[in-house]
């Protein structure tokens, strides 16, 4: 799958949320939204990832950032998830992945030897515009929030 690049138009949406609502890209227009994608949740690398840009939303919210998780999971696995460890941001299931490889975050991967298609963790930042601002692909979990914080913030 081809990746985004920044500048480009970021794909629209409109994905089932946690909650059950109906939400799009279209909803965050005029506003900076963190786009993450995911593999599954509960899974050790996917729950420390959600946790540490848990810590950092306020931060973010507070600097005009929205913070939008998505993975394949259902949606009533995706509130359990973020009802167990206080997720305060929306999370949306993808469930054919049509989203995720519309935004690169879908393709080939290699564990233990094994090579499979899945997510690739990745993240997106889509300005007020609807224009890609930055493209992270292929990120560790652990310490990828603080980076795209230092990365948004801290340059600016």
């Amino acid at each position: 799958m081809p990746r985004l690049e920044p500048g480009d138009a970021a794909p629209d949406f409109t994905l089932t949320a946690d909650d059950g609502r109906t939400v799009s890209l279209a909803d965050y227009a005029g506003r900076h939204v963190i786009v993450y994608f995911y593999p599954r949740a509960f899974t050790p690398g996917c729950t420390t990832e959600a946790i540490d840009f848990s810590a950092q939303a306020e931060r973010l919210a507070a600097a005009g950032y929205d913070i939008v998780g998505i993975s394949p999971d259902a949606p009533e696995r995706l509130a359990e998830f973020k009802e167990r460890h206080g997720i305060p941001f929306t999370l949306l299931s993808d469930p054919d992945h049509e989203v995720a490889e519309a935004y690169g975050a879908w393709g080939k991967k290699k564990n233990y030897g094994r090579e499979y298609e899945g997510i690739i963790r990745s993240t997106i930042v889509v300005g007020p515009d609807g224009r890609v601002e930055r493209a992270w692909y292929n990120v560790r979990a652990k310490g990828h929030a603080d980076r795209v914080v230092r990365a948004l913030l801290d340059e600016s």
